[in-house]
């Protein structure tokens, strides 16, 4: 790691640096040097003098800075004198710039400042573009301006020659003051400075932008800042629709002000083509009470003080983002901070000390907590630990110091002025300490009496003016007149005893020596400005006890320590630098720091504030961090700053983030994959309440733009089937409504898991969902086999508040399957592709409930076989008969069951790299529609429908071949043997209901009706298959309340099975029931006490007349067409897969149905509500048991006519935990 370091400023202009490759400050060279404030970045450092100048600091190196200085001698050809310096009135001048506009005489040059220096005299170049000349330099042309060559012809009448000589950059390791721009007007006096930018270029480092604030509120940026020119040129005024009082620029394309009123501006179109920027737009502040007082912006993190000194970040920053989208609440209270390298983050506390943020990584830009930075200070080998108070008493600033308006360079001589000796006691760290009997106190009248001087708060007037913090009372402390043996000597020291506790904290004194002028003692000192809020300082002061004057400082001895501070510009060695200084500045934007760095004067201390407890996504990040341990600390930091150090009262937020790279498939013309870059950003609160956003950021005709999606709008995440992409959707209320998802893909499979796993479990945590599937869930399966998970409300189901389909959450449960039945006894069964049954089975994992569903442990391997297809296509010819050369207007002759797309048996991959191939290539016989001995269908065009014989006028044909994979995952399913199912269902019940043993029937692959036995919750597999005669194979069948049975024969004849119950769970015959006219019902389902079917033709029919004597019905009623699949509930609530959604016609078949309005007075509904559409293959409602809320009438409306009390109504009649009558 290369040394770098961290500068600082203390409230008497004196600028330090630490290194990170040693443990103590150290000043400057140029003690005479005062800044206001330092703006670091990546090998250089700005200043504001308290001259009102800028200083610029350059990392030393072993590269010198050299820059060239270039002019031409320029010169005609006349007949008497030849070639000579006397031109033309029209030509250009005798010395100019190579454009010869300009006036560039060799006296002209001069050094832009002191810290450069020429290296030689000026000498002509003797190449021509850069081959060596032998014409001296010169360059020939016909006139000016022409092309110029080293060559000289007959017509060559004017030439030129190139002058060079280079200056030296002197100045490198020591601050520079930069020249004013002349003769244009200067941005003076400046206020606030901020270094940044230099990551915008390719090069990072080589291109910094420098911003100023001045006085006046204005806006000014620094042109012309390179390599070579490491001061720049001159200064440019940015237009602010407001007065700016403080500005902060990172490193990248980020630039945020701080307004006078404590609101906050961000510039808008900043690029290395556009450095300045385009526009302004303002942001909300943290608080609608409380002021901004300090901003902060590093690559993608936005930090702010307040005036009540809390700290806050900003989230959901990014260079496509620069606004950001929310305020997050900091533990704290900081008078400033600043970002630097890697986006950490240095700050000065209210007390008056230099903290760090450990913690800021990528993942999680907010931090974990403050630390201290302690390093040695001067040439002592004490640590200076942070300040728990101040008790100097600052009466007059220095001559030309940060706390004057003195210029610096204005000819002050030194002042003799008395030493007046002030000493003030700082509280002891444990209550328990006591003051010695010995001491001598304070006169209480000198305490009353003396006056406290007041100190301004900001060096431009800018926090006093904005500052709106009460200035607490204080009574300052007495002065006496030291003997003049004292003013530089060591002080009297005192003696006395402390009682010390288990934590055994030193009792600590502070001495200072100040020289102020005669009107001190009388309080009339009027002191100009200052750089930053002594109010503090102040108010600790005049905090402390009178009889505490002479208790020691450093260490648990006697000893003492005077600072003696100077009035005259003449610097006093030694003096009034033994004690630790009282920050007030800091600039950490050259530090090269990060959360892995192991930096001496940052990890003796640890962590001083305990970090909210991470997420399982959270910890993942920080299993490689460094843990640093935690030690006692002092308890007067406490006290003060308790939202800092307080581990038992947490007021801190988190902010986590994952950021990535992806494709994003962009839905509007021309529609194309797109590279983009996402990030996940989760901020928890104090009360530990998550909330994340889903960030896709883009680039559109150079313009830097971004998508966003809350996580708490987040409905559904599913895979998606691609030809090369491992895609997946992210579905949200609104983009379903617009039927356009939000579809991105992955480089990797494991990339696409990783981030589906990650936002799935964003979106548990922020509803509340934890572990498995509750008892009451609707479960429901997609074409590709995925299994999804809805938790319901009681709103879902309600007949007037009913919530909206399209805004339910699915959530993806690990396994494979084609079908899926469930009851609100816990009880699931599924069929996979294969005809395989498989039983859901409880995961448990009480050591961390909170896993997601994916990260559970299993034990179970569940394994699907599907059959992939591909159709061979071809058409008839009179010369060659059925060839595979089609018209141009047909179909690819391999291509999909719809034709639209070529798929050939060697390109055909297996759905996803999960599925392994098990066998090859063969001739399906079995395709819907009857094949010839060879396999093929015969069609008279394409596309109509295909027969399996050959007609006079089928001139195409077809044949499907298909190949088997396979596909084997841990889930929680355990699977029953051993026959293979088509169709099953489960009695539904009442989420109060008990049975001992729950009805499952079934249909066999083979169309045989089967009744599975000992079927329990605590047994859900059951323990034996009982068979059901039939006369004909069987397509669908399901039991409904009080085991109702119903069936649909595979010619669509409906059979209903009488003497179901308890006692005789296969009952006793088979009714048949008469279909829909003109109509082959395929699939059906048998509700509370409703029954609902679904024919060929995709049309949902209700059987009307069901009465609990007369269970069969009367007649079936149309409901609606465009349905595929139904489900029943036990509240008689009916689900469907529609065909498609009316009006997007593109949209793919399967798409959720809610029938809303279905009542005890309406059982058929009212109207659809239109959910998450494409790709549903399977719903199961059949356990969601859960009543909506009844709404009680209040009693002033439900006064009955008679005096009589109402009678109550008789409690239902229940039947195997079904309602059958009242």
């Amino acid at each position: 790691m290369p040394i770098t370091l961290l500068w600082a400023v203390d409230v008497y202009g004196r600028v330090y640096s630490l290194s990170t490759a040693s443990g103590r400050w150290q000043r400057g060279d140029d003690k005479l040097l005062e800044l206001k404030r330092v703006s670091a970045g990546k090998g250089r450092s700005w200043g504001i003098g308290c001259d009102h100048h800028v200083y610029l600091n350059l990392m030393p190196s072993e590269t010198p800075i050299r820059f060239r200085e270039e002019t031409y001698e320029n010169q005609r050809w006349n007949p008497v004198e030849g070639f000579t310096d006397v031109l033309l009135p029209t030509d250009r001048w005798p010395w100019s710039d190579v454009t010869g506009v300009s006036a560039q005489p060799l006296q002209s040059f001069v050094c832009p400042s002191r810290s450069w220096e020429w290296e030689g005299d000026w000498y002509v170049d003797l190449t021509c573009g850069g081959e060596p000349s032998q014409t001296g330099g010169w360059e020939y042309a016909v006139d000016f301006p022409a092309n110029f060559s080293p060559e000289k012809k007959w017509n060559s009448c004017v030439r030129r020659r190139r002058w060079i000589r280079y200056r030296r950059y002197t100045a490198q390791g020591s601050w520079a003051k930069i020249p004013l721009d002349q003769p244009q007007k200067a941005p003076l006096p400046l206020c606030d400075i901020s270094c940044g930018g230099w990551e915008m270029s390719d090069q990072s480092g080589r291109y910094p932008c420098l911003w100023g604030v001045s006085q006046q509120g204005q806006v000014w940026f620094r042109e012309g800042i390179q390599p070579r020119v490491p001061e720049g040129v001159s200064w440019e005024e940015v237009e602010v629709p407001k007065e700016v009082a403080q500005l902060s620029a990172g490193p990248g394309d980020l630039l945020w002000a701080l307004l006078w009123d404590g609101n906050l501006l961000v510039r808008m179109g900043l690029s290395l083509d556009s450095p300045t920027g385009s526009s302004w737009v303002e942001v909300e502040t943290p608080g609608k009470e409380v002021e901004a007082l300090h901003v902060a912006v590093g690559v993608s993190v936005v930090w702010v003080v307040t005036k009540d000194f809390k700290v806050w970040f900003r989230r959901g920053v990014n260079s496509h983002n620069p606004c950001g989208s929310g305020w997050i609440s900091i533990g704290g209270e900081m008078m400033m901070v600043d970002v630097g390298l890697h986006d950490q983050v240095w700050a000065v506390g209210e007390d008056r000390g230099l903290y760090f943020r450990m913690g800021v990584t990528a993942s999680e830009p907010s931090g974990s907590g403050w630390i201290p930075i302690l390093a040695l200070w001067g040439n002592t080998t004490e640590l200076a630990p942070p300040r728990d108070d101040f008790g100097g008493h600052l009466t007059e600033a220095s001559q030309g110091s940060v706390l004057s308006c003195t210029d610096s360079e204005s000819e002050v001589g030194p002042v003799d002025q008395p030493t007046i000796t002030t000493t003030a006691t700082l509280d002891p760290p444990e209550s328990s300490t006591t003051a010695p009997a010995d001491t001598p106190s304070t006169p209480p009248s000198a305490t009353q009496d003396a006056p406290k001087s007041f100190i301004p708060t900001s060096d431009s007037f800018i926090t006093s003016l904005v500052s709106d913090r009460e200035r607490p009372p204080a009574a300052p402390l007495s002065h006496s007149e030291a003997p003049p043996e004292q003013s530089g000597g060591e002080p009297p020291s005192s003696s006395g005893t402390a009682s010390s506790s288990s934590s055994s904290t030193t009792t600590t004194t502070l001495v200072q020596t100040l020289r102020t002028s005669p009107e001190a003692g009388q309080g009339a000192v009027g002191v100009p400005w200052s750089n930053v809020d002594l109010e503090g300082v102040e108010a600790a002061r005049s905090s402390q006890p009178a009889g505490g004057a002479e208790e020691t400082l450093m260490g648990g001895g006697g000893g003492g320590a005077a600072a003696t501070y100077p009035l005259g510009l003449d610097p006093l060695p030694g003096v009034g630098e033994s004690d630790a200084p009282v920050w007030a500045w800091i600039s950490g934007g050259g530090c090269d720091v990060d959360a892995s760095s192991l930096i001496s004067w940052l990890s003796p201390t640890g962590v001083l504030s305990s970090s909210l407890s991470l997420t399982p996504v959270q910890s993942a990040a920080w299993g490689g961090q460094k843990e640093f341990p935690r030690q006692e600390v002092s308890k007067k930091p406490l006290e003060r700053s308790n939202s800092i150090y307080e581990p038992l009262h947490p007021t801190l937020q988190s902010v986590w983030m994952r950021s990535g790279a992806l494709r994003w498939w962009r839905d509007w013309k021309p529609q194309r994959w797109v590279d983009v870059g996402v990030a996940l950003e989760q901020s928890t609160d104090c009360n530990g309440r998550k909330d994340c956003i889903f960030f896709i950021y883009y680039t559109q005709y150079d313009e830097k733009k971004y998508l966003h999606v809350f996580v708490s709008e987040v409905t559904a995440l599913m895979p998606v089937l691609g030809d090369c992409h491992h895609a997946f959707s992210v579905y949200t209320a609104q983009r379903t409504r617009q039927r356009g998802p939000l579809l991105l893909a992955a480089p990797t499979e494991q990339d696409m898991n990783d981030w589906l796993s990650l936002l799935s479990q964003c979106c548990c945590e922020w509803r509340g969902i934890r572990g498995p599937p509750s008892r009451q869930a609707l479960w429901a399966t997609t074409s590709k086999g995925d299994i999804m998970v809805h938790e319901p409300s009681p709103l879902l189901e309600t007949t007037s508040h009913n919530l909206a389909c399209e805004a339910i959450f699915w959530r993806l449960v690990p396994g494979h399957l084609r079908c899926v039945q469930s009851n609100s006894l816990g009880l699931v069964w599924g069929i996979g592709w294969d005809g395989t049954t498989w039983v859901y089975s409880q995961p448990t994992n009480p050591g961390n409930p909170a896993l997601s569903l994916k990260a559970l442990p299993y034990v179970q391997t569940q394994t699907d076989v599907r059959c992939v297809h591909v159709y061979e296509n071809q058409r008839w010819n009179p010369m060659t008969g059925y060839t595979d050369r089609g018209l141009p207007t047909d179909r690819p002759m391999w291509s999909d069951e719809s034709g639209l797309k070529e798929c050939t048996k060697g390109s055909m991959p297996p759905p996803s790299p999960q599925w392994s191939w098990v066998t090859e290539w063969v001739v399906d016989y079995s395709v819907p529609g009857g094949a010839d001995k060879e396999g093929w269908q015969y069609a008279a065009d394409f596309p109509v429908t295909f027969h399996g014989h050959k007609t006079m006028k089928d001139f195409v044909r077809r044949r499907r071949w298909t190949r088997k994979c396979k596909i084997t995952l841990r889930a929680p399913w355990q699977q029953v043997l051993p026959i293979r199912l088509s169709d099953i269902s489960l009695m539904p019940c009442l989420a109060q209901s008990r049975m001992e043993q729950v009805p499952v029937w079934a249909l066999s692959d083979k169309g045989d009706v089967l009744c599975r036995l000992g079927v329990t919750p605590q047994n859900p597999a059951g323990t034996s298959w009982l068979h059901v005669g039939t006369d004909q194979p069987f397509k669908s069948i399901s039991i409904g309340g009080a085991n109702q049975v119903w069936a649909i024969a595979k010619d669509g004849a409906v059979f209903y099975r009488g003497s179901v119950s308890p006692q005789n769970p296969a009952g006793e015959c088979w009714y048949h029931i008469p279909s829909p006219p003109r109509q082959t019902l395929r699939q059906l389902s048998v509700g509370r006490t409703s029954v609902f079917a679904v024919d060929e033709n995709s049309n949902l029919w209700y059987r009307q007349g069901l009465t609990p004597s007369y269970p069969q019905g009367s007649a079936w009623e149309l409901i609606s067409n465009n349905v595929t699949k139904v489900s029943v509930g036990p509240l008689d609530q009916v689900w469907t897969i529609a065909d498609g959604v009316p009006g997007f016609p593109a949209e793919a078949p399967g798409t959720l149905c809610h029938r809303v309005g279905v009542g005890p007075m309406q059982p058929k509904g009212q109207s659809w509500d239109y959910g998450i559409g494409g790709g549903w293959e399977y719903i199961s409602v059949r356990g969601n048991a859960m009543e909506p809320a009844r709404t009680t009438v209040p009693a002033a409306m439900a006064t009955p006519r008679s005096p009589q009390p109402p009678r109550p109504l008789p409690p239902p009649t229940w039947e195997n935990g079904s309602a059958v009558g009242v």
